[in-house]
C-alpha cells in the first residue's frame, strides 16, 4: 500500500527537492509525448521546443521561492508558444502549477487576479493561433477552465492550511490558559491556606501566650487565679485545636466541587470572641447599629476576620480597652475596630511582628469587593475600617 505518510513528509521537509523532481518529470513528459502520439501533424521536437520545455520545467523549480514572477514567466512563454503553434497538449500543465502555487501561497484576490489574467493571457495566445475560428471554441475554454481549476484548488487547499493553522494556534493558548490559570488557583490557595492558619492561630496562640504567663506568675502566689488562668490556656487549644481542624477538613475536600473552600465562622459567634477576650483581661465594648440581616457567606467570613485580627493586635500589644462598630446598611455592611490605650500606653497598631495580620485583612476584605483603612486614630489609639459589599444571601 501507497504511505501517504512518506510523501507528507517528504513535502513537509524537503518542498524544493520535491518540487525539482517534478519538474525533471514534467520535463521528460513533455519531450517524451510524441513517442505516444506520434500523429504525423505533429512532428518530432525541434531543439528550440526542447530548450522551451527545459526553460519552463526549471522554472517550475522555482515556484514556492518567486510564485508570481514564476507564474508571470511560464505565462508569458506558454502564450506565446500557443500563439506560434510551437505548444504540445503537456505544455500547459507548468501553468497550472504555477496558478496553484500562487493561489496556495497568497491571498484570495491575489490568487483570482492572477488566475484571470493567465486565463485571458493563454485564451488571447489560442484566438492568435487560429484567429479565423471561434474565440468559444472547446480549445480556449478548456485553457480557460484549467486556469480557473487551478486557482479553486489552490484557494481551498490555503484555505485548509490556515484553518488547520489556526486550530492549532487556539489550541496552543487554550494550553497556556488552562497552564496560567492552574498557576494562579494554585497561587491563590497557597496564600489563602497561609491567611487561614494566620487567622485561626494568631488568636488564640495570643491568648494561651497572656494566660500562661499569668499562671506562671501567680502560681506560688494565688494558686486559685493560676488555675483559672491554666482553665483559659486549656479553652484557647481546643478553640484552636477545632479551628485549625476545620481549615484541614476544607483542605481534605479538593474532589467536593460543592464544598466549602472556608472556614466557616461568622458574625453570630461576635459575642463568644468578645468573651474570650474579657478572659483575657481585655475590655471590649462594641455596638450595633441598623438592622442585620444575612450575608455572603465570604462577606461574613471576612467581617469576622477583621474583627478577631484587629483585637488579637490590641491585645498582643497591651491596648487596654477596644471598641467594635458594626454598621449594617442596605448597601454595605461598616466594620469598625478601634483600640483606647489609655494615658501614657502606646497605640495598639502592626508596629511589631511581621505584618501578615494587617495584610491578611486587607487581602479578605479586597478579595470580596470590599475597602479596608488602618491606621493612627487623631485623638490617640489605633483604628481599622473595612466597608464590606452587603448583598444578603439568598440560599
Amino acid at each position: 500500500m501507497w504511505d501517504m505518510g512518506w510523501w507528507r513528509r517528504t513535502a513537509r521537509f524537503h518542498p524544493y527537492a520535491l518540487d525539482a523532481a517534478a519538474a525533471v518529470g514534467l520535463f521528460a513528459v513533455s519531450i517524451g509525448e510524441p513517442l505516444v502520439d506520434p500523429a504525423p501533424v505533429r512532428g518530432q521536437l525541434s531543439a528550440g521546443e526542447i530548450a522551451f520545455s527545459a526553460l519552463v520545467c526549471a522554472a517550475v523549480a522555482l515556484r514556492r521561492r518567486w510564485p508570481l514572477p514564476v507564474l508571470a514567466f511560464c505565462s508569458a512563454a506558454t502564450a506565446a508558444s500557443i500563439a506560434f503553434g510551437a505548444a504540445r497538449n503537456l505544455s500547459t500543465f507548468a501553468v497550472v502549477i504555477a496558478v496553484y502555487t500562487v493561489a496556495a501561497t497568497t491571498n484570495r484576490i491575489t490568487a483570482i487576479t492572477a488566475g484571470t489574467f493567465t486565463a485571458l493571457l493563454l485564451v488571447a495566445g489560442a484566438i492568435y493561433s487560429s484567429s479565423r475560428s471561434s474565440w468559444l471554441d472547446s480549445e480556449k475554454i478548456v485553457l480557460a477552465l484549467w486556469s480557473g481549476l487551478a486557482t479553486a484548488v489552490g484557494d481551498a487547499v490555503r484555505n485548509h492550511r490556515d484553518y488547520i493553522t489556526a486550530v492549532e494556534e487556539r489550541a496552543t493558548r487554550a494550553e497556556q490558559s488552562r497552564e496560567e490559570e492552574a498557576r494562579r488557583r494554585v497561587a491563590e490557595d497557597r496564600l489563602r491556606i497561609a491567611r487561614d492558619l494566620h487567622d485561626v492561630m494568631a488568636h488564640n496562640i495570643a491568648l494561651i501566650n497572656v494566660q500562661a504567663g499569668v499562671a506562671g506568675h501567680v502560681l506560688r502566689s494565688n494558686p486559685e487565679a493560676a488555675e483559672q488562668a491554666l482553665g483559659h490556656v486549656r479553652q484557647a487549644g481546643r478553640a484552636a485545636l477545632d479551628e485549625l481542624g476545620t481549615v484541614l477538613g476544607v483542605l481534605r475536600q479538593s474532589d467536593d466541587a460543592t464544598a466549602p473552600t472556608e472556614p466557616t465562622p461568622t458574625l453570630n459567634r461576635l459575642q463568644e470572641l468578645v468573651d474570650s477576650f474579657h478572659r483575657t483581661g481585655l475590655s471590649v465594648r462594641w455596638r450595633l447599629s441598623g438592622q442585620p440581616y444575612p450575608l455572603l457567606a465570604a462577606v461574613d467570613l471576612a467581617a469576622y476576620r477583621v474583627v478577631q485580627e484587629s483585637l488579637t493586635n490590641v491585645h498582643k500589644h497591651g491596648g487596654g480597652a477596644a471598641r467594635v462598630g458594626l454598621d449594617y446598611r442596605p448597601e454595605a455592611l461598616t466594620v469598625e475596630v478601634e483600640n483606647d490605650p489609655g494615658p501614657g500606653q502606646p497605640a495598639a497598631g502592626p508596629v511589631a511582628g511581621t505584618g501578615h495580620g494587617l495584610l491578611g485583612m486587607r487581602e479578605r476584605v479586597t478579595a470580596v469587593g470590599g475597602t479596608l483603612d488602618a491606621g493612627p486614630l487623631p485623638g490617640g489609639g489605633f483604628g481599622v475600617r473595612a466597608v464590606l459589599p452587603g448583598g444578603q444571601d439568598k440560599s
